[in-house]
């Protein structure tokens, strides 16, 4: 389950019991920090504390933060300056050297359209949305906190500000939504500067694994830890069941020609062809070099195979166009001598991870640059 969805879980069980609570939010990241912009946890009033703003070393005085900001039932902009070697707040020597803004949002379950509500909204619907953050980084005045959701057709749910207003944000993450990437912004407003974070919230990845056998249950197990939606499908019933994978993995008995019937089929979906089947995974692979959606597939099993599959197809008058051929990861996985079913997993996953977010899956170490692009946090003015 990934941490958004497990904060909704948890928010549902508080509204339910009629425990108050909190939702806290980093809304901006200057310098370096382990968790960006986006990150979220939701705390009760008891102290109970589900997701996570930091790698721990926040958490402590942000609980003390969001009980003071529940007890007054008011949006609060806290900022934890992790480059001050002596703050004693959070603790000296933490190494981050970042600031880090966090709004904190008393939930009010009797408000239709609340923060957690318009979170359960994002979810339900598996599309890419922009989540609209609106917060002021001088704390003494209103945080308005989060107040829309807005998809790639510009439909708006949550609380509509002024039209013009509007259209700031409605432009603001049509743009988010077309780069894939969150946006800051600033803007004059009644004589005050206000600030707003659109967070661009990718669906989960879609996992489907072709076959079903031992190494493919260790696969789906790896990504389901990473919160990505996983699909098996195989033509033998005696591997592809709901005993050997989890509940929440899709299982589908099925020849290969009518493997995809029962998936749907989008740009965050990823194939890797493990089915131990030669003829299994090239009938499959016919079928997915027809879907242009398909970002990634991966092939397990030497290059002599896929060069085979490759021969295979030219013979039987199959036409791959060069922006399909691209798409193909055969070997599949990245090169870090992996040799169990648990390392091949890991080089696996770390390869649809870098191709999905276009990343060069090289050394951090090796780059003389900050590992976040700064140049993505800066606020852009905007006119009103």
């Amino acid at each position: 389950m990934r941490e958004l969805e497990a904060i909704i879980a948890q928010y549902n069980q508080l509204k339910s019991a009629g425990t108050g609570c909190i939702l806290a939010t980093v809304v901006h990241v200057e310098g370096s920090s382990y968790r960006r912009a986006g990150a979220r946890m939701l705390i009760d009033e008891v102290g109970n504390i589900t997701g996570a703003i930091s790698g721990g070393c926040l958490e402590g005085d942000a609980l003390r933060k969001a009980l003071h900001a529940l007890h007054q039932q008011k949006n609060k902009l806290i900022t934890y300056d992790t480059s001050d070697e002596d703050d004693a707040l959070i603790g000296a020597q933490l190494g981050c050297n970042g600031i880090i803004q966090v709004l904190f949002e008393p939930l009010n379950f009797q408000e239709e359209l609340n923060p957690c509500e318009l979170l359960k909204n994002v979810i339900s619907k598996n599309v890419a949305q922009a989540i609209i953050v609106q917060f002021n980084l001088n704390r003494t005045k209103e945080q308005s906190g989060t107040i829309l959701i807005i998809d790639e057709n510009s439909e708006v749910i949550g609380k509509k500000p002024d039209s013009e207003l509007l259209n700031i944000f409605q432009n603001q993450a049509k743009l988010s939504l077309e780069t894939k990437r969150s946006q800051f912004a600033e803007f004059q407003n009644s004589e005050e500067i206000q600030h707003v974070f659109i967070q661009n919230y990718q669906p989960p990845v879609k996992l489907i694994i072709v076959g079903a056998g031992n190494d493919a249950q260790i696969l789906a197990q790896q990504a389901e830890l990473l919160g990505w939606e996983v699909a098996v499908t195989d033509g033998r019933p005696t591997h592809a069941n709901e005993q050997r994978f989890s509940s929440s993995c899709q299982v589908i008995v099925s020849k290969p020609e009518q493997a995809l019937e029962n998936i749907k089929i989008d740009e965050r979906s990823c194939f890797v062809l493990m089915s131990h089947n030669y003829n299994y995974d090239l009938a499959v692979l016919k079928l997915l070099l027809k879907e242009d959606a398909i970002p990634y597939i991966g092939i397990l099993g030497p290059l002599k195979k896929y060069e085979r599959m490759q021969t295979d197809l030219v013979n039987e008058g199959f036409e791959i166009s060069e922006g399909n051929y691209d798409k193909i990861y055969a070997p599949v996985g990245l090169e870090i001598g992996a040799e169990t079913p648990a390392e091949i997993g890991l080089s696996v996953l770390a390869e649809i991870q870098s191709v999905l977010t276009q990343a060069s899956a090289g050394n951090l170490r090796e780059k003389s640059e900050p590992i976040h692009e700064k140049k993505n946090n800066q606020f852009k003015q905007v006119t009103v």
